[in-house]
């Protein structure tokens, strides 16, 4: 056998084609023959249709959660439930939602996204049912004479939990069969997106099929509040139901040939040399001996079973290197804390809407006051269309690596040709944060004051930069980190929110409560446990607290690209 040069060596890994890798595993070798048999690519293409579908649907209803402000009201003005314990509800819910979802990106990576999707069925149906029932029982209590709160809200907090990983759940599992199917789109930050949009959309149809069919009539026939208790009823018989669809349709569509091209980039950029794995492998491809017994053992069940053994292993090394490399990457903790820091005052507003609106005007103008469902719908609207501006931003403008795996900063990460204008992902998530904070400021300036026509301002700001931040957040970690690991990578990143939800909301609350002390309500002998609070004094300092906060986060993931050692100086397309 002749010998390479030295330079040609030093070219091999950039030269070899992707049916050249040494860690290749049989199902890769049959990919050719099977991308030429027309039905097999129609069948492919509609699995990812019914897929991306589903996943849309999902997606629209795990949305639900985030119309808490519709009736999180009512807890407080009918089960008499203190705004300490409405937040408590808001924070528990927040909190299952977001701290499980690196386990649970763990196992949508390892098992796939239908199992998730029938947990969901069981979670979400069973919250809604239990919290339903609790409801309702909490106003039989309030109409005895019974104190609000005192035997459903333990219970109420268990349901929510139960709501909140549910919602990880279904929302997880739509994102990352989305993330993995459309690795390769041209507009794959568009594809992606797409469900986190339908998450935000989700938030307007469902808060507008509460408040303009599930409501409740008043004595003049007029339209009330949302009907709580048949609004729980409907969202838990919906999300059981979908979550059953899903269990069977959602799915990744050749995921070996997606683990493959993998480590196959892996192993051009020269990160596996060393490897016990790639040893292995290695020595089990290359010589006459092996090759002979490769041609040998075609028809071997045998040697089937082994290379099914060796696949399921060659995933769970690489899913588990790529999860080390992530959390050893430095980037990805400026990263994480800015994000955090951004996105924590956008959740605590958004589960905190009405309450923020009933401080705007005193109990003699109330009439005049605009609705916690308008704001809702407006904050929904526009977070949709900023979420699906902000991915068709970053596919038309921004540059891309040439694959959708993890980036190492080799020439194997080139970006692919654009056109002269270019615009990085960061700087759109910058322009985004401060977007957001344009509606913090506003509502900390007092300007909205007795003047609830001007609120649109601050929701439609927030909501607008909170789901821009939000569908790029996503995009810029499978950019940088690839798909394969996604569901983990995206769980680890999302942790952040829920300790921001809960600390913006624990502030609000302490500011609020501080507030109402002062208030006019106490002096006219309203009980403690039931008082509201209306002023600028109710909210002022926590929403200049958050700009300030918005902005710090910002700079740092302006750090994690600009900085020492960041993106930009280790050659990292973003």
């Amino acid at each position: 056998m002749t010998t390479a040069s030295n330079s040609d060596q030093s070219l091999a890994p950039l030269l070899r084609t992707p049916s050249s890798s040494t860690l290749g595993s049989p199902s890769s070798k049959t990919s050719i023959s099977d991308a030429s048999d027309p039905k097999l690519r129609q069948k492919r293409r509609a699995l990812r249709a019914v897929a991306f579908f589903v996943s849309i649907i999902s997606a629209l209803c795990a949305g639900s959660i985030t119309v808490f402000s519709l009736y999180g009201h009512l807890f407080q003005s009918r089960l008499h439930y203190t705004q300490f314990q409405i937040n408590g509800i808001a924070s528990a819910m927040s909190l299952s939602m977001y701290i499980p979802v690196p386990v649970i990106g763990y196992m949508c990576d390892r098992v796939g996204p239908g199992p998730l999707s029938f947990l969901a069925s069981v979670l979400l149906g069973g919250g809604y049912g239990l919290a339903a029932g609790l409801y309702q029982k909490g106003l039989e209590e309030v109409s005895d004479g019974a104190k609000g709160g005192k035997t459903t809200f333990p219970p109420m907090i268990f349901a929510f939990v139960a709501i909140g990983v549910g919602t990880s759940c279904m929302y997880l599992s739509a994102i990352t069969t989305c993330a993995k199917n459309f690795g390769k789109s041209k507009y794959r930050g568009l594809m992606m997106v797409s469900p986190i949009a339908s998450f935000g959309l989700g938030g307007m149809v469902i808060s507008q099929i509460g408040s303009r069919i599930l409501y409740e009539t008043q004595p003049d026939g007029a339209r009330g509040d949302v009907n709580v208790f048949h609004f729980f009823l409907f969202l838990c018989v919906i999300l059981a139901i979908l979550g059953l669809i899903g269990t069977f349709t959602l799915r990744i569509v050749d995921e070996d040939d997606l683990i493959d091209e993998a480590v196959e980039e892996l192993e051009r950029s020269g990160l596996l040399e060393g490897s016990e794995i790639f040893r292995r492998r290695a020595n089990r491809d290359y010589g006459a001996i092996d090759a002979i017994d490769e041609d040998a053992g075609v028809m071997d069940p045998a040697r089937d079973d082994d290379d099914d053994d060796d696949n399921a292993k060659l995933k769970t090394w690489l899913l588990n290197a790529e999860t080390r490399r992530f959390l050893s990457d430095h980037t990805m903790w400026w990263f994480a804390v800015g994000f955090w820091l951004v996105i924590g005052p956008g959740e605590a507003f958004i589960n905190n809407l009405g309450t923020v609106i009933g401080t705007l005007y005193s109990p003699t103008t109330k009439a005049n006051e605009t609705s916690a469902a308008t704001h809702v719908s407006i904050m929904a609207t526009v977070s949709t269309v900023a979420r699906l501006l902000a991915a068709s931003l970053s596919d038309f403008l921004s540059p891309s690596p040439h694959s959708q795996h993890v980036q190492t900063g080799f020439p194997t990460s080139l970006p692919q040709l654009r056109q002269k204008l270019s615009v990085s992902r960061i700087a759109l998530f910058v322009a985004a944060a401060i977007i957001m904070s344009i509606g913090t400021l506003v509502q900390a300036s007092g300007v909205v004051q007795e003047h609830g026509e001007r609120f649109w301002i601050v929701s439609g700001s927030i909501g607008a930069g909170y789901g821009a931040v939000f569908s790029l957040t996503p995009i810029i970690i499978t950019m940088i980190w690839g798909v394969e690991n996604f569901g983990t990578n995206f769980g680890i990143i999302a942790l952040s929110p829920a300790l921001g939800s809960t600390m913006w909301g624990l502030i609000y609350s302490a500011v609020y409560q501080a507030g109402a002390r002062d208030s006019s309500s106490l002096a006219e002998g309203t009980d403690d446990e039931d008082v509201f609070c209306f002023g600028k004094q109710c909210y002022s300092s926590t929403f200049w607290a958050m700009t300030i906060c918005i902005w710090i986060g910002s700079a740092m993931v302006l750090w994690a690209w600009k900085g020492r050692d960041g993106w930009s100086k280790r050659g990292i397309v973003i």
